[in-house]
């Protein structure tokens, strides 16, 4: 077991492992558990196995990967390599972020170890699922958001917004919108019970698009092209 101490004494992470080998600068560990604690939301790392660099402060996990904070928010990858001196978190695998109803894939991640920023690199895909009261509705699939984008995809979820570059498409069963960027913002659910340590979280349903560059809007029968629009749910309403 393994731990770090900040301003008077606190405790700021700690790390363990069922076993190790020790050398010179690296500790080989396995069956990973690793803790980090803030001012306002505590953050878990588990792994199978990894290494600990003494003097760069930095530890690599390796297999079963998961990343979970205090707020609710997953993240599961193969990889990871996690600076700690500067908190920040990167891979190049394969990963899957779940936070509220939001569940997002994408293959290279860096970002925060708390998630609430993180940029992800290519082949995303962001799926907004209807919450419990949208599900009622007789046709639940029209309520359910798919975003895609060649990549990469900045989330900002303090600031409830995601921008997405390069080959975008947006699926909302009766609408499809196509651009080279968009950024999306999302509703704060007022109504969601709030997680312990969190200020603020991504919203459950998209508020505004806004589309820039060759965007193309397919409804029904009809096809629009602009260089911007603006679409709002509240109202359906697309302003070219």
């Amino acid at each position: 077991s393994l731990s770090g101490f900040g301003d008077k004494g606190k405790k700021s992470w700690d790390l363990s492992g069922k076993s190790a080998d020790i050398f010179t600068d690296i500790i080989k560990l396995k069956d990973i558990v690793g803790n980090l604690y803030g001012e306002k939301e505590d953050i878990r790392l588990t792994s199978d196995k990894g290494d600990f660099n003494k003097a760069q402060g930095k530890v690599h996990l390796e297999q079963n990967v998961v990343v979970t904070t205090s707020s609710g928010a997953k993240l599961l990858t193969d990889s990871l390599d996690w600076d700690r001196k500067n908190q920040v978190v990167t891979t190049r695998d394969k990963v899957n972020i779940e936070r509220e109803n939001m569940v997002t894939t994408a293959y290279g991640a860096e970002g925060h170890p708390n998630l609430n920023q993180i940029k992800l690199e290519r082949d995303v895909m962001v799926r907004l699922n209807p919450d419990s009261a949208e599900k009622k509705k007789e046709d639940p699939e029209k309520e359910k958001t798919v975003s895609t984008c060649d990549g990469p995809l900045e989330i900002d979820y303090e600031k409830n917004a995601a921008t997405f570059n390069n080959n975008v498409k947006v699926d909302r069963g009766d609408l499809l919108i196509y651009s080279d960027k968009m950024d999306v913002y999302f509703n704060k659910d007022n109504n969601a019970r709030p997680q312990a340590g969190s200020d603020s979280l991504m919203g459950t349903k998209v508020d505004r698009i806004v589309a820039r560059g060759n965007v193309k809007i397919v409804r029904g029968d009809n096809t629009s092209y602009s260089e911007e629009a603006v679409y709002t749910t509240a109202d359906k309403k697309i302003t070219l």
